[in-house]
């Protein structure tokens, strides 16, 4: 309806007076309206194959009809202004799964610009951008936090292989009426490739195992040839040490015997 199409059903059908109208007006000038562009998939891989890290991908567009982005929703009986809430949640309505929540602001521009920039440049940098492709990015993410958006990520674990139809959630504690749903269809593949789990490639892990164990076999080579050099030393050094106590002896017999020829001489 127009403005004054609702004036008028306002005024002679509900019995408001014309400045209640106008209070009407101002407070549905600053309902949010609410969007979301959501993608998810698998960081440097054309899909996403179950076990994989998958990155969640979001941007949340707020419009008000007077323009404005940060506001405060109509509450008069509220005891003091009430800041209003969005919270992001990806989630499976046919097993009734919460796979990712994030609550999302629109009160602080300057934190949210900082936030995005970092993550734009950080997300460029390891997918082998260059520095100008990498300006221009931030530029683009920064010109949409300007204009009413947030970027929203996140990270969960594919599931086991099969088609999951997901839907997000943006839901305001402020606001009846003004929550938004978009639905995603998820494909997870069966593995395939090497995947990731707690940071290491699958494949890897044994490789690296047969690794340890080469070094444990060849230290431990090493330490048996270090005692059995240092054992025929100590046969050497006891045989020595016998024969050199047994001249001592044999010198001691050897003197007494002298002593008692001399003795007898």
């Amino acid at each position: 309806m127009t403005p004054d199409e609702r004036a008028d059903l306002l005024t002679q059908v509900a019995g408001f007076s014309n400045g209640e109208s106008h209070d009407v007006e101002m407070v549905l000038e600053m309902m949010p309206s609410v969007t979301i562009d959501i993608t998810c998939e698998t960081e440097g891989e054309e899909g996403i194959q179950e076990g994989d890290i998958v990155t969640m991908h979001t941007w949340v567009t707020l419009n008000r009809g007077s323009g404005l982005i940060r506001a405060l929703p109509h509450c008069p009986y509220f005891p003091f202004d009430k800041e209003e809430n969005f919270w992001l949640m990806l989630a499976d309505s046919f097993s009734n799964d919460v796979w990712l929540s994030q609550k999302v602001s629109f009160m602080d521009e300057a934190t949210s610009i900082i936030a995005v920039s970092k993550t734009i440049q950080e997300s460029k940098e390891g997918s082998g951008a260059s520095a100008r492709e990498i300006n221009v990015a931030v530029k683009e993410a920064i010109e949409k936090v300007k204009n009413g958006s947030r970027l929203v990520m996140g990270k969960f674990q594919a599931p086991a292989e099969g088609n999951y139809n997901l839907s997000s959630f943006c839901l305001c504690d402020s606001w009846i009426g003004c929550d938004a749903k978009s639905n995603i269809k998820l494909k997870v593949m069966k593995r395939s490739r090497a995947g990731t789990r707690g940071g290491f490639a699958a494949d890897e892990t044994p490789a690296m195992e047969d690794g340890i164990e080469e070094d444990e076999e060849e230290e431990e080579e090493d330490f048996d040839d270090y005692e059995s050099e240092y054992s025929e030393d100590e046969e050497d050094t006891k045989s020595k040490g016998a024969v050199a106590n047994g001249s001592a002896h044999n010198k001691g017999n050897s003197s007494g015997s002298d002593e008692s020829g001399s003795e007898a001489d």
